[in-house]
């Protein structure tokens, strides 16, 4: 089972909620609608985990999109697992997870994020947090 983690489902509500306000301030837009009914059976089942593959479509679709706007790999061009160390300084994957990254589905990477972002231990983190910040254009 490819698993979605309900923090991320909570994450892409409020990223969508953030995208495409309610105009009435009642009514949510379509991709919410779909997600926070996969996060409230979540919730009601106790499921840390969402199945991606019986998701519903339009709920899955929405978090793809929500995927798309998050950074694709951890990777802060400090990569030690090039000098022999099983788990990378620089991002925290193991020396596997930097192979393997670019046929990794969604639900794999964000599986990995989770890992890595509750670790907190690699120096995206810490030592070199700025490196892990998004660009968002010249200084002003």
């Amino acid at each position: 089972m490819a698993g979605i983690h309900i923090t991320d489902i909570e994450a892409a509500i409020n990223w969508w909620r953030e995208r495409s306000p309610s105009a009435d301030g009642l009514v949510a837009c379509a991709e919410v609608r779909a997600l926070a009914e996969v996060y409230a059976l979540m919730v009601y089942y106790r499921e840390p985990e969402a199945d991606e593959d019986t998701m519903p479509r339009a709920a899955h679709e929405a978090w793809l999109r929500w995927v798309d706007s998050q950074p694709d790999a951890p990777c802060i061009a400090i990569c030690s697992t090039a000098q022999g160390d099983a788990l990378c300084k620089g991002c925290g994957r193991t020396e596997d997870e930097v192979q393997d990254w670019p046929a990794y589905t969604a639900s794999e990477k964000r599986r990995v994020w989770r890992r890595i972002t509750i670790e907190a231990t690699a120096w995206r983190f810490n030592r070199y947090a700025e490196r892990a910040k998004p660009h968002t254009g010249p200084e002003a």
